[in-house]
């Protein structure tokens, strides 16, 4: 039976092994990092250098491309030296090898902004008097970026990175704006009440991003679950590539902040 050939770069961080774990049960699920990955075979490579890592997209249908110093508080020189090169060299070597689909994971701190402004300063703050959750405007990805620091602009350089070698070298680029998943799965602080993705959503979206058909050359999505607070608009996901989340971080509002 045919199985899709997916590399995955920095496999060997959270959602990379998340992804892992789950995927290599129905793809060919390979890997590039620094560290070998416990989940999938691995090339150990640094990823901001292009001549190491390109034996890795060698025969592979998709990449997604996680590579890059995850801390959205990182400092300029970190996110020069590594993020932009990871993500560039990504790009680069993708078209080099011929993979059909790159899924670049961008970052909801590529519109981080937005959450300065009413009535997003309020909810993830959890102040939600006066606020009906079916009315809140939603921020949707036909709308300028706002990054909020060095990291939100790599992620928004990424996005249009893709945009361009799909528009010039025809490659589909896809780019899944994360919301907030962390290694417990569930919401740790009020702000995550809308800006959660679970574990589950993560590996449904990037499997509906997988799959798309061949002739969906670019687009770039929300990823979040169906939270009730939730304040980023998610329609085009479901209508480009059928992503419905399943979850909904109000199952944990009791107790979930104590660690209960």
């Amino acid at each position: 039976m045919f199985k899709k050939k997916i590399l995955i770069t920095g496999v060997s961080g959270l959602v990379g092994t998340v992804l892992a774990e789950s995927l290599k049960e129905t793809y060919e699920v390979s890997g590039v990092d620094l560290k070998e990955s416990l989940e999938v075979p691995t090339l150990q490579a640094d990823c901001s250098n292009l001549e190491e890592m390109l034996p890795a997209f060698s025969g592979v249908d998709t990449v997604i491309d996680l590579a890059s110093n995850p801390s959205q508080y990182s400092e300029w020189d970190i996110i020069h030296d590594v993020n932009l090169k990871c993500t560039s060299n990504a790009l680069e070597a993708a078209k080099i090898c011929g993979v059909q689909r790159v899924i670049f994971a961008s970052s909801n701190h590529a519109t981080g902004m937005y959450e300065t402004d009413i009535p997003y300063r309020r909810i993830v703050e959890g102040d939600y008097s006066g606020i009906e959750p079916d009315s809140i405007p939603l921020v949707s990805t036909d709308m300028p970026v706002r990054p909020d620091g060095p990291y939100g602009i790599a992620k928004a350089f990424g996005e249009a990175a893709g945009r361009f070698y799909s528009d010039r070298y025809g490659l589909s680029s896809l780019s899944v704006r994360i919301g907030t998943l962390n290694s417990e799965g569930r919401p740790t602080n009020q702000r995550q009440f809308a800006t959660l993705l679970t574990h589950s959503d993560l590996v449904n979206l990037f499997s509906k991003c997988i799959d798309a058909p061949s002739e969906l050359k670019f687009g770039i999505y929300y990823g979040v679950s169906n939270n009730k607070w939730r304040f980023w608009d998610i329609s085009n996901s479901e209508a480009e590539i059928g992503y419905r989340p399943n979850d909904n971080a109000e199952m944990w509002r009791e107790g979930s902040l104590t660690g209960n």
